[in-house]
């Protein structure tokens, strides 16, 4: 099925590390995977990487997020200054390339009402367009009562949150053994169980208005919930799971694409490709080559590849940005 030349792509899942903070050579990598990872590094502390793609032609647009998890570990929370630095750091880098960069805030879920605090600072001070929070902190899942707050803020503001996945210890000491696919089967399963725990304690019934991004990672436990989750004392869990969870494309494999898209509908599954961690190579061809073969329409390809990430930011194409309110 082939699509117009001005078929838009914008890639809601793309780091950046401001090179105030030095990030070292991963140490969960095998030796010869290093070079790999300087590579990556050098990647991620070069803003002009994020603009390649978009000045090719290959993409649209980058939803940027900071992960203060690769330069400050999460265990012990996340400082204030960090957080505020990194923000203020990720606006003026948006403010600088309007159109084609937009941010998420990186927020501590787990700090309570300075979580919320900081929510309040970047949408009405900074203009950032939602939110990037961790999965966990140590054993703790979303549904503590200490990230409350932040969630509040979020449903209140209707900024999304984007929850990545982090390294659970104790789980990725027993499948590192198995390589990267172990790391990625840990990661994935705190990103799907903080989830889970998002359903399950109440916490979407309690805010309605919050929208959960979770990444390609976290299917299991969403292909889970909406199989085995009804629960007579919570809201209908497919309801739930279409109106308050999405999920991006990360891997780009139809079959992950067709499964999220039967579970949650095609507004709800973003064009998100983790980079440059796991992909930096041109997306265009492989964008459109994985949603074909998923057997979507041509309306929901457009949608998943660019409509349903403006629609949950809030971001009107470039076009329309000078010409009244946004929708």
């Amino acid at each position: 099925m082939s699509q117009p030349a001005d078929f838009e792509i914008i890639d809601f899942h793309c780091h950046h590390v401001p090179d105030v903070w030095p990030l070292a050579e991963n140490a969960r990598a095998a030796p010869a995977e290093r070079v790999t990872w300087r590579r990556i590094n050098r990647r991620l502390a070069d803003p002009s990487a994020l603009l390649e793609a978009i000045d090719d032609g290959d993409i649209d647009g980058r939803v940027v997020n900071i992960p203060t998890a690769l330069f400050e570990p999460p265990e012990n929370g996340i400082a204030d200054d960090t957080v505020r630095r990194a923000n203020d750091l990720l606006a003026a880098l948006v403010a600088r390339h309007p159109g084609r960069l937009y941010g998420l805030a990186s927020v501590d879920a787990f700090a309570g009402e300075r979580g919320a605090a900081e929510v309040h600072r970047a949408a009405r001070d900074l203009g950032l367009r939602g939110l990037f929070v961790n999965s966990a902190r140590g054993e703790t899942l979303l549904d503590a009562p200490e990230a409350l707050p932040t969630l509040a803020a979020a449903a209140e503001l209707g900024l999304p949150v984007f929850v990545h996945p982090v390294y659970p210890p104790a789980l990725s000491r027993q499948l590192a053994a198995y390589g990267q696919l172990g790391i990625l089967l840990a990661r994935g399963t705190v990103n799907a169980a903080t989830l889970v725990a998002l359903l399950r304690s109440g916490t979407f019934a309690a805010l309605p208005g919050l929208r959960v991004v979770v990444t390609t990672l976290a299917l299991g436990g969403v292909l889970l919930a909406a199989a085995l989750g009804e629960d007579d004392s919570q809201p209908p869990v497919a309801e739930t799971l279409r109106r308050n969870v999405f999920v991006d494309t990360m891997g780009l494999h139809p079959a992950s694409i067709r499964a999220s898209v039967d579970v949650l509908g095609a507004g709800n599954v973003l064009l998100g490709t983790d980079w440059p961690i796991v992909n930096d190579a041109p997306i265009r061809e492989r964008t459109l080559a994985a949603l074909a073969a998923a057997g979507l329409s041509s309306k929901d390809q457009q949608a998943i590849a660019a409509g349903n990430v403006r629609r949950l930011l809030g971001a009107a194409p470039p076009a329309l940005q000078n010409s009244g309110p946004q929708p």
